[in-house]
């Protein structure tokens, strides 16, 4: 009669057997003593190096003095501006915008968001068309209205516009779409 679980099962009840007394170091024990590999110091490590250390520069603010631009990051801001907010399209892109009334943040704190679906292509175009239309939005930033969140979608069209006409493609697109708005020169 096999009992079930095999040969464990049986020698589970003999832990009595087992002897409580510490097992003798062999002669031939696979770890390495200290003194295994003579050429090697053992436990010494590579010295400190001399002399003073470069310190890492500290900046108060972003390289040029231009001051940071601002994102939006959560999903609550991107709804909102989706639902708040007043929509204007073309082929290639669609631009919500929601002028904020809160005064809690700087006065011409103009935030940007950026949505790009799978439709428009693997990562690398993704991140290729993210980059483009961030760049093309905020050279667009004297032109741009304050206190406003932005929301700017990309079509999947917008992915071969990229490819045939690069940056300045994207960035004519997005200059359209904000002319046709009224959202340029500071009027909504």
């Amino acid at each position: 009669m096999s009992l079930p679980g095999g040969p464990l099962y049986c020698l589970a009840g003999r832990e009595a057997d087992v002897s409580t007394q510490e097992a003798k170091a062999r002669p031939h024990s696979r770890v390495p003593r200290a003194d295994a590999y003579p050429q090697r110091p053992g436990g010494h490590q590579a010295p400190a190096p001399q002399g003073s250390q470069a310190a890492h520069a500290v900046s108060a603010g972003s390289p040029g003095g231009r001051r940071k631009r601002g994102r939006l990051s959560r999903s609550g801001d991107f709804d909102r501006v989706y639902r708040e907010g007043r929509s204007h399209s073309n082929r290639f892109l669609v631009l919500y915008a929601f002028p904020r009334g809160d005064r809690t943040e700087a006065e011409d704190d103009t935030r940007l968001g950026i949505s790009v679906s799978r439709k428009v292509g693997g990562a690398v175009e993704r991140n290729a068309v993210k980059r483009a239309l961030r760049e093309a939005f905020w050279s667009l930033d004297p032109d741009l209205p304050g206190r406003h969140d932005f929301v700017l979608v990309a079509r999947p069209d917008v992915a071969n516009l990229l490819e045939r006409e690069g940056a300045d493609g994207v960035a004519g697109a997005l200059a359209g779409l904000m002319e046709e708005s009224g959202l340029r020169g500071g009027g909504v």
